[in-house]
Parts: C-alpha cells; structure tokens; sequence
C-alpha cells in the first residue's frame, strides 16, 4: 500500500487545538478574559507571533473575539440555542414549563451521576461553596428572597454539572443557565416554599444530593436528582390543582350571587324585578 507523507504541525495549529480544547471542557469560561499575550505564550512555550495566528484563527471561527481597549475573550453567547424571547415564550405557558422540569429530570440525574464519579477536589471545594450558599437562604428567616433563592439553587446545579466533566452535559447547562435560574425562581415561588414542609423539603433533598456525590455514590445521586424534580413537579401539580378548584368555586359563588339577585325588595318590601 502507498505511505502518504506526514506532514508536520504547524504551532499554530498546536495552539488553536489547546485553546479549543480549554474552551470546550470548561477551563476557559464564556465571556473569559485570555490572559494578556506575553504570559500565555511564556506559559505555552510558544513564541507570539504563533500565539498571535492561532488567537486570529479562533476569532475567526467565532470562539474568541477581541474587545476595544485591548484583550481576548471567550465569545459571551457561545452556543447558545435560547434567545430572551423564546425564553419569555416558555415561561409563559404551563405545558412548557412541565416539559422544562421533564427535561431536568434527566439532565440533572445525569449529570450528578457523573459528577459523583468523577468530581476533582476543586470541584467538590465549588459544590461545597455553592451548597453551603443554598442551604444558609433556607435558613435565612430574615425575610425570604425568592430571587436570590433561585439563584443560588441554579448556581448549585451548575457547579454539579461542571463535576461532571462531560462537556456537552457542562454547556447545555451554561446555555440554559439564565432560563433554568428563572425557573427555579418562578416553581420556588409556585410552590410557596416558605411553607415549613415544602422548604424542609428542598433543603433535605439538597443535602442528600450533595452527600450522595461528594461520597462518590454515584446511582444514588442520580437516583436524588430525579427524586427533587419529580417532588418539584408534584407539588406544582397540587398546587395548580387547588388553584383551579379555588378559581372554579369562586366562579360558582358569582354566578349564585347573581341568580339570587334576580329579584330584590325595593325598600317598600315589594318585589321588583332587577331589569327595570
């Protein structure tokens, strides 16, 4: 068979593959300053004018680009697939946001069971600071902050997902960040979380979870995920159902009140009828 010459790397492209690779594991976030020229290339070990053709190349293909003033930075909006109006389009209908806690019962299940795998000591130093934020709102009785609550959860999960070190599990969270954090804000306070038993019940499922992955019991934290997110979609459900039985009952008392208003007593005490 005929061997084909091997042609040889060019640096460049050494570097574009690193920096590709940075970006899509995490290492180099979205909106992430590069470090100025002269210290990545002494970091590398490459020379500038390398540094500078492969940062020309990313910026190209849309991954990096430059901002005045001077510096490099990861695109802000990579891959994002939900732009602010869909997002708006979802919160308002019920039906997708069921679909949405659907699709983070298996998202979310995922990524715990790998992050409990796979979780490095930087990570569980993150799910230990994000946890800790979680439960000190829960037991914070100073006056609830629903937006703040929902922060923290959805800033919780993230860090679950970046434990994972599964790259398109990480970003498919990083894309949605923005509409699960409004999520979470809008079920916390469906489900009037303040209630003693569901808030007891948030932060306890949240525990177990943090627990299950930092001990590395990986089937039950996928287990746990699931778990929070179907106690989520039930307490939403009974909620939503004594909504609409308190909504039909006050219906029904209108429509007596008018019936029985059909005739009145003027103040002779003979009947007369409303029409006139």
């Amino acid at each position: 068979m005929p061997i084909g010459k091997i042609t040889p790397q060019r640096l460049a492209d050494t570097i574009v593959e690193q920096l590709e690779t940075m970006i899509l594991e995490g290492t180099l976030n979205p909106g992430a300053r590069l470090p100025p020229e002269r210290t990545l290339a002494e970091q590398f070990g490459v020379s500038r004018p390398s540094l500078r053709e492969a940062v020309q190349r990313l910026a190209a293909k849309g991954l990096l680009i430059s901002r005045q003033g001077g510096g490099h930075y990861v695109t802000e909006n990579l891959g994002a697939s939900f732009s602010d109006p869909l997002i708006e389009l979802l919160e308002q209908h019920p039906e997708a946001r069921r679909d949405l806690l659907e699709f983070r019962r298996t998202l979310e299940s995922d990524c715990a069971y790998y992050a409990a795998q796979r979780a490095t000591e930087a990570d569980r130093a993150r799910l230990t600071e994000t946890h800790e934020a979680l439960q000190a709102c829960y037991a914070d009785d100073s006056g609830r902050n629903v937006e703040a609550e929902g922060e923290a959860d959805a800033h919780f999960h993230l860090a679950i997902a970046e434990a994972s070190h599964n790259a398109v599990l990480l970003h498919t969270v990083r894309n949605l960040f923005r509409m699960l954090q409004r999520s979470m804000v809008t079920n916390i306070d469906g489900m009037n979380a303040s209630e003693i038993e569901n808030r007891d019940g948030l932060r306890q499922q949240h525990r177990l979870l943090f627990n299950a992955i930092m001990e590395g019991r990986a089937e039950d934290a996928r287990s746990l995920a699931g778990t929070h997110i179907q106690y989520v979609q039930r307490v939403l459900s009974e909620r939503s159902e004594t909504r609409r039985r308190q909504e039909r009952e006050s219906r029904r008392e209108l429509l007596s009140r008018g019936r029985s208003g059909e005739a009145r007593f003027d103040p002779g005490g003979s009947p007369t009828d409303r029409s006139r």
